[in-house]
């Protein structure tokens, strides 16, 4: 199966509820990491998309553009959204973009990680001002810790 037909059938599991559909796509080490709910390993990537992603949302919608890949490496550009069933955001469209970089091995997904305009789509929603900032501080400290980012915060 190529990349963006894996990727594919990944985003429209997750989008369905089908968490054991979207698990399958990876291997049994893989690790999806959303920018929201953080890492999810193997079995309890099932538990991610049916206990916190239905729980939170519905009528999902993940379009994916410009699919790129080297064989162990690929990425994709997307514009998600979904209907929020959040207390005080109920009915609200959240509208995403966002770029998906994954690991690839033998044929599935290693690692899904995204780097997303997410306060977009919180402030779409309704998210007070002070939320969407907590939110921003988070992956803020998240990208700091992250190794590839130490060079750039050594003094």
């Amino acid at each position: 199966m190529s990349f963006a037909s894996l990727l594919n059938a990944m985003t429209v599991a997750a989008c369905r509820g089908d968490g054991a559909a979207t698990a399958a796509c990876f291997t049994p080490d893989g690790v999806y990491h959303d920018c929201f709910y953080g890492a999810f390993a193997g079995a309890d990537i099932v538990r991610m998309v049916e206990d916190y992603f239905h729980r939170d949302a519905r009528d999902f919608r993940w379009d994916l553009h410009d699919v790129v890949d080297n064989g162990s490496l690929g990425y994709a550009r997307y514009v998600f959204s979904y209907e929020s069933k959040l207390p005080g955001c109920e009915g609200q469209r959240a509208l995403f973009e966002g770029v998906s970089i994954c690991e690839l091995r033998d044929g599935r997904l290693l690692s899904y990680r995204e780097v997303a305009n997410s306060a977009v789509g919180l402030h779409s929603i309704g998210f007070p001002p002070a939320r969407v900032a907590r939110f921003l501080a988070r992956e803020a400290q998240a990208l700091a810790q992250r190794p590839e980012a130490q060079s750039h915060l050594a003094t």
